[in-house]
């Protein structure tokens, strides 16, 4: 099978300002309304129509949780968590948030997003809270509100910042590492505690499930990564790094064999490197240098096709995730550093956020390639092909040439 070239879809009206620094991110899975069965093109009701049309056009949206703020300083600057809206049939994103919570003085620094609709769980300096997409209903409307949830989020009260959150795949348990060193897992929705290791790490920086749920990799500001065994609560691994490399995301994956693969994303004296993990015998497959500048963010899509990274500069690289190529590049994605990046959940399109409030959502297509050409050039080869063909049999190029003799 041919390779297959990821190109990034020209958009205009993909990149949004919110007014306060942001630090993180996510898609949100919100089941619509089921829509009206189609109209009788018989019957001739425009206005069933136009209604319906209009029903489809709205299924195309999808939305995206944003976190920051100006923090506990009086900067003026609010503490929030946004809803936005992007639309993947206008290639467009919202130009103000659909909904915002404003947190007041509490910083929301991290957050995870429940992958069946479950909520959000946001960190704050002190403790963890959780927050729920409602419809507030209306007669020619229906809009989407954040509010903050009732439930008390009891093994995540009063335990400090939170620097690392994270949901299974299933959404059964919630992973949490905290500034102070100490890993969590907690079953969801019970919150009974799964783990709890005090001092996993200096301060715990990233953590990730594995595909399964059977593993979770844990990172801190320095030392080796730690791969746990989520039923047993024991440390099977320690992941050590080599040379100068400083360890800064964990994201597991499948490869296109369906075998589980671990990604760490390092920062070295040469720039940014991406290391790979067998997750069977947990030995190091290899490492590669894939940017000159530091990772400040890093996201594998859904479907373990492609790596992205954001950079201290703004940049967002697309890599493959096989070659560890790069694929495209968006230069200056962002004036400020990159602070987090999101594929949605059907790896099309990709969000990314930084401390300069700004938002961009990148929408990827694929080129087919054969043979080095492109399809278009194979059809446009075709086609003369059928014109000179064309003329032949009709003895037009005969006269032509007849008359370019004289």
């Amino acid at each position: 099978m041919p390779r297959k070239k990821i190109r990034i879809v020209p958009l205009t009206h993909n990149f949004q300002k919110y007014g306060l620094p942001l630090y993180s991110a996510d898609w949100v899975l919100y089941k619509l309304p089921d829509l009206d069965p189609d109209p009788d093109p018989s019957t001739g009701d425009e206005v069933s129509n136009a209604k319906s049309k209009s029903k489809s056009k709205s299924a195309q949206k999808s939305y995206i949780v944003l976190a920051g703020g100006g923090g506990e300083g009086r900067s003026g600057i609010p503490n929030a968590v946004l809803l936005v809206e992007f639309d993947f049939t206008a290639k467009s994103l919202s130009k103000n948030p659909v909904s915002k919570f404003v947190t007041d003085s509490d910083l929301p620094y991290r957050m995870a997003v429940h992958p069946r609709g479950d909520g959000v769980v946001c960190s704050f300096p002190k403790s963890c809270g959780l927050y729920v997409i409602d419809e507030e209903k209306s007669e020619e409307i229906k809009k989407l509100v954040l509010n903050r949830s009732d439930k008390v989020l009891t093994r995540l009260e009063d335990v400090g910042q939170q620097l690392a959150l994270k949901f299974n795949n299933e959404g059964s348990a919630l992973a949490a590492g905290g500034e102070d060193g100490n890993l969590r897992v907690i079953k969801w929705p019970s919150m009974e505690v799964i783990l709890d290791k005090a001092g996993a790490h200096k301060s715990v920086k990233d953590v990730d499930f594995s595909p399964d749920g059977k593993y979770l990799v844990s990172l801190g500001n320095s030392g080796p990564a730690m791969v746990w065994d989520v039923t047993s609560k024991i440390a099977v691994a320690s992941l050590s790094k080599e040379n100068d490399e400083v360890f800064c995301f964990c994201r597991f994956s499948e490869s296109n064999d369906m075998n589980q693969v671990l990604y760490i994303a390092a920062v070295t004296g040469k720039g940014g490197s991406i290391v790979t993990w067998d997750t069977k015998t947990w030995k190091r497959m290899g490492s590669k240098t894939v940017v000159r500048d530091t990772i400040s963010a890093f996201s594998v899509s859904p479907d373990g096709k492609l790596l992205a990274c954001g950079t201290t500069q703004g940049d967002i690289f697309i890599l493959n995730s096989s070659s560890k190529q790069v694929q495209t590049i968006v230069r200056k994605a962002h004036l400020g550093f990159v602070t987090a990046l999101s594929f949605a959940h059907d790896s099309r399109a990709l969000a990314s956020i930084s401390l300069d409030s700004s938002a961009r959502v990148t929408l990827f297509e694929e080129e087919d390639k054969i043979g080095g050409l492109s399809l278009w050039a194979i059809v446009l080869v075709l086609l003369l092909a059928v014109v000179v063909y064309f003329m032949m049999s009709q003895g037009i190029l005969k006269r032509l040439q007849f008359l370019r003799s004289f």
